[in-house]
């Protein structure tokens, strides 16, 4: 029986609320009733139940730490401080919007202001559901306006990931 998956940011609330919760069926759906009235303030009622169960989606194949797509973004700036800025600003504005599980920002040791940006999400989807939000658009254009050339997408499907 595949796993099933309550994600509270695929229905932004007011709170903002990031929780994501795993497991079999049955679990889920219990601790996503229990969430959604303690957190949410809804009416625990057989249709609240039934919503919920008919959101509830599949667990996917993942990599280590849910990693199954990566954007790579290559790009040339010689104003990291300023990028820094408004990277910490669009996590700010993003609140429990953003689909990304991880970045990581990396600079080339032999080419100073080379610069190269991991972005793991869970899935393709998932990146392309973060990418329409105005805030990432914003982020984009402004991006732009900091890096020497236009920077380069690579949207890339993991088809193996190790712990090692």
């Amino acid at each position: 029986m595949a796993r099933k998956v309550a994600d509270c940011r695929k229905y932004p609330s007011e709170s903002g609320c990031t929780l994501t919760l795993v497991g079999e069926e049955e679990e889920v759906l219990r601790a996503a009733v229990e969430h959604a009235v303690s957190v949410h303030e809804h009416e625990d009622t057989p249709q609240l139940r039934e919503q919920i169960r008919g959101l509830l989606e599949d667990e996917h194949a993942t990599g280590p730490d849910g990693m199954n797509f990566v954007q790579l973004i290559e790009f040339k700036t010689g104003k990291r401080d300023q990028l820094d800025e408004l990277l910490d600003e669009w996590e700010a504005v993003t609140g429990g919007k953003c689909t990304a599980t991880r970045a990581v920002l990396t600079q080339e040791h032999e080419k100073p202001g080379s610069y190269y940006e991991f972005v793991e999400f869970p899935s393709y989807d998932e990146a392309m559901r973060n990418s329409r939000l105005p805030e990432t658009d914003a982020l984009s254009r402004k991006m732009r306006d900091l890096c020497d050339e236009e920077p380069t997408f690579h949207n890339l499907d993991v088809v193996r990931a190790e712990t090692l």
